[in-house]
């Protein structure tokens, strides 16, 4: 049977953009990680794939963009997780469960994601954008908290606080991940800070 709805047709080209923006983000982000940030040029990544430099500024502005477009996915997925958690399940083991998002890829193949953390940290126009998407993630990380928690995240600082404390707890144990080149388990060393920060994930407190 002819299926009449266009949509499929929109998601298939759709699936075709992300595909040549991905390629386009792989090349990037291997290139920055091997030969640095200033060292690497835009025509150095579309030769790496075989592409223009017309199609690159079709999907991204800058180099800096390609680093957005990453952080961005990754963001969305750990919102997405944090979603999908059971309402009744307590904010730190859901935001804990949501940030194995980064933690699980950082362990299973840290090559990668050890560089280009290296390169985000090192890098200060890459960790200022690093740092805006962290911001917007810990927004809507914020209103998630607090539609499980029945709370008004305009006038209840408990969801806010609980997500930019759970993204400082993150972002702490990165760094200590990637100045010991790796050495330690990024899982382990997340576990280990949300076993000291869950106490201040409680949103079941009125703070009233």
């Amino acid at each position: 049977m002819v299926d009449l709805n266009p949509a499929p047709t929109a998601n298939i080209a759709e699936r075709k953009r992300q595909l040549v923006r991905n390629e386009l983000a792989e090349a990037a982000v291997t290139l920055l990680a091997d030969q640095g940030f200033e060292e690497t040029t835009v025509d150095q990544i579309v030769a790496a794939v075989g592409m223009s430099r017309r199609t690159f500024s079709r999907y991204f502005q800058s180099k800096e963009d390609v680093v957005v477009h990453m952080l961005a996915g990754a963001g969305a997925q750990m919102c997405a997780e944090l979603r999908a958690r059971p309402d009744d399940e307590p904010p730190a083991p859901a935001l804990r469960h949501a940030l194995s998002v980064f933690t699980s890829l950082c362990d299973a193949d840290p090559d990668k994601p050890l560089h280009v953390s290296r390169l985000i940290l090192n890098t200060p126009a890459l960790l200022a954008r690093f740092l805006e998407r962290q911001a917007q993630c810990q927004a809507e990380m914020a209103g998630i908290l607090a539609r499980r928690a029945g709370a008004d995240p305009d006038a209840d600082l408990r969801p806010a606080l609980a997500a930019g404390v759970a993204l400082t707890a993150f972002h702490t144990a990165l760094c200590r991940w990637v100045d010991s080149d790796g050495a330690k388990a990024m899982t382990e060393l997340v576990d280990q800070a949300f076993a000291m920060i869950t106490p201040a994930l409680d949103l079941s407190t009125d703070p009233n």
